[in-house]
């Protein structure tokens, strides 16, 4: 990475969310709507290149690193060590975030907030529900689904999840095979992962440039109007996740030692990263190299978590999405019981973990859940306006996560007992 990139960054960032707004027909109105819109796309040609470019490499990269990162454990019992405490490590910051989102919305009431004209400018419900059509499948179809099965229409799909979980059966497999029988595959996955590592840094190159015209692209869209209609519930959420970052940060702190400011200095440039492209997989090969040569983190875990983690560990999504479902149920007045919580908190984690990688698809689903116990479809509208803006904020703590569970497992593994151990040339 070049140096000062996180300042390129910022710069990129503020000047796209400034011209965005010069541009906005909702804020100086300075142009006309339909030019406004037909001027956009063009600002986020070069973002949208961007991001294309990154999902076009994303899956070679993830199966190469877990392959890599499994094998370079060195034998299964440290794997086994490694895999017995990343999963309930998972589940259990995923359980914290489900409590703060569930504690900031009943404290602070933001569906209490939205004003009648906010409420009288819906879309009609049949509208928005055509967007919501075919999204929703139960708990136990989304576990078989995982089971990997068919890779071209995974891969139609977008589902990372598939191909995590294929590389962690190719990793193990290789693992338990003879030298001579997996030498061959291992030279080949990282051959393959120094190829998707060259695509991905020719690809940053671009990254200035196309977080301004993602950012001034949304800005123009989405507008001031929006922005403020919907204050109270964006803060709450925004609360919820420093409340989880804190988290993140005296967990580091106790594990690792590490100091909240020092920790924030080390990983400026992917929460930047994340921030801007509302991308856990864009940054992933940044947050690889960050755990390595800033946190100290071996390979032999950075390639397994952070991977594994940018599709299953996503505490902030799950935190926004049980604040947008309550905030949901206040919007309307629909009171929820005891059960139906629960329901809600494990239907959350359900869904973070195995939702699609599109954005607004998670919220999307919880929302055609809570139209069973009373809640109008067409509230999903409100929600999707502000979306773009919460799922950066949202990609930014669930990145932060995976260096924090990174960290995490090298206090509890062991890092001179993997590092010990012969990791493979790549």
């Amino acid at each position: 990475m070049e140096k000062m990139f996180w300042l390129k960054v910022i710069i990129g960032m503020v000047s796209g969310v400034v011209i965005g707004l010069i541009l906005s027909p909702d804020t100086f109105g300075l142009i006309d709507k339909d030019t406004a819109y037909a001027i956009a796309p063009w600002i986020a040609l070069i973002g949208n290149i961007f991001l294309e470019l990154i999902k076009m490499i994303v899956i070679p990269l993830v199966m190469s690193s877990i392959i890599i990162g499994i094998t370079s454990a060195g034998d299964t019992s440290t794997l086994k060590d490694l895999g017995l405490r990343i999963a309930p490590y998972f589940i259990f910051t995923t359980v914290v975030a489900v409590a703060i989102g569930m504690s900031v919305s009943f404290i602070l009431q933001p569906g209490l907030s939205v004003s009648s004209e906010v409420m009288r400018s819906l879309p009609p419900a049949v509208e928005v529900a055509k967007s919501t059509e075919a999204t929703f499948s139960t708990l136990p179809d989304m576990i078989v689904k995982l089971i990997p099965v068919n890779s071209a229409k995974a891969e139609l799909e977008g589902n990372i999840l598939f191909f995590v979980i294929l590389a962690i059966f190719m990793g193990v497999a290789l693992l338990n095979m003879k030298s001579k029988d997996s030498q061959p595959l291992l030279q080949l996955f990282s051959s393959l992962q120094a190829f998707s590592m060259t695509i991905v840094g020719w690809t940053m190159k671009l990254a200035p440039y196309a977080v301004f015209g993602l950012l001034c692209s949304i800005t123009i869209k989405v507008g001031m109007d929006a922005i403020l209609s919907m204050v109270f519930y964006i803060a709450t959420v925004i609360l919820g996740l420093l409340a989880l970052l804190c988290f993140y940060f005296i967990v580091i702190y106790v594990t690792s030692g590490i100091s909240p400011w020092h920790m924030l200095s080390m990983i400026k440039e992917v929460q930047l990263m994340a921030f801007s492209t509302s991308s856990s997989a864009a940054v992933m090969p940044l947050s690889i190299e960050t755990a390595e040569t800033k946190l100290k983190v071996p390979p032999s875990i950075s390639k397994f978590v952070i991977p594994l983690g940018a599709t299953v560990n996503m505490d902030g999504t799950a935190l926004y999405q049980v604040c947008a479902a309550i905030f949901l149920t206040q919007l309307f007045g629909v009171d929820l019981s005891v059960n139906e919580l629960l329901i809600l908190s494990i239907t959350t984690v359900g869904a973070s973990i195995g939702a699609p990688s599109t954005p607004g698809v998670g919220i999307v689903i919880l929302a055609t859940i809570l139209q069973n116990i009373g809640v109008p479809v067409e509230g999903i509208a409100l929600i999707l306006g502000v979306d773009r803006i919460l799922d950066m904020c949202r990609t930014t703590i669930n990145v932060t996560g995976d260096l924090t569970a990174s960290l995490v497992m090298t206090r509890l593994v062991g890092q001179r007992e993997l590092e010990s151990k012969p990791v493979p040339d790549n």
